[in-house]
């Protein structure tokens, strides 16, 4: 095996190499921030194969856009802001596409679920509320919340992230975690109650429609 002789060179340094026309170099960015960064989008994400497949989208971007890098500034930093961003663009995508429930509970040693902390009631069977439709409720509340509060949200109760995880992601303290996600929940609970009473007018209409239709 050839041995690397890159050990000792700045992430920055193998940068000014690239755009100087040694193509190698970038390849061995990639090496270089495979395994951290891959462990990265992992905890962000929930999953495996999302995470690799964020990472060659952090690492295509990161590569269309190396000419506008700053080579003052540090490599590393810019390279996990892009895929946090693209993490979050994922995430957003893939929790549209899966089933969410207001029972679900943040993987925590609380272990409380949404339902209990926005202390609410879910609707009974007689508000002839199914669960594929509570479940499209849930999420147009979800979408309807501040991208900050909605991202914290979908990790801790969708991604079941721990409070440290998230904190490692937003590179936060645990306290401000523990805060912002209250504020999400309380966020999210207006939002729910938003579209309960939106769903109950739509339903009087309905009603009186038929009414005036018979």
């Amino acid at each position: 095996m050839a041995e690397n002789i890159h050990n000792s060179t700045t992430d920055e340094e193998l940068v000014e190499e690239y755009l100087a026309g040694h193509t190698p170099a970038f390849r061995e960015l990639v090496e270089r921030y495979h395994d951290p960064l891959l462990r990265f989008l992992i905890r962000m994400t929930g999953s495996r194969e999302l995470a690799e497949d964020t990472f060659q989208d952090a690492f295509l971007q990161a590569h269309q856009a190396l000419e506008t890098f700053d080579i003052t500034r540090r490599f590393k930093p810019w390279l996990f802001t892009i895929a946090a961003n693209k993490a979050r663009d994922a995430l957003r995508k893939a929790n549209r596409r899966s089933t969410v429930s207001l029972s679900t509970r943040a993987n925590e040693g609380e272990g409380q679920a949404m339902v209990d902390l926005l202390e609410i009631e879910l609707p009974g069977p007689e508000s002839g509320l199914e669960a594929e439709e509570q479940s499209k409720l849930v999420q147009h509340a979800v979408d309807a919340m501040p991208v900050r509060l909605r991202e914290i949200l979908l990790l801790a109760y969708f991604q079941r992230m721990t409070y440290a995880q998230i904190a490692d992601v937003f590179d936060i303290p645990i306290g401000t975690v523990k805060s912002r996600l209250h504020a999400a929940v309380a966020c999210f609970a207006t939002q729910w109650q938003s579209q309960m009473d939106d769903r109950k007018k739509q339903q009087q209409k309905a009603k009186k429609e038929r009414e005036l239709g018979t």
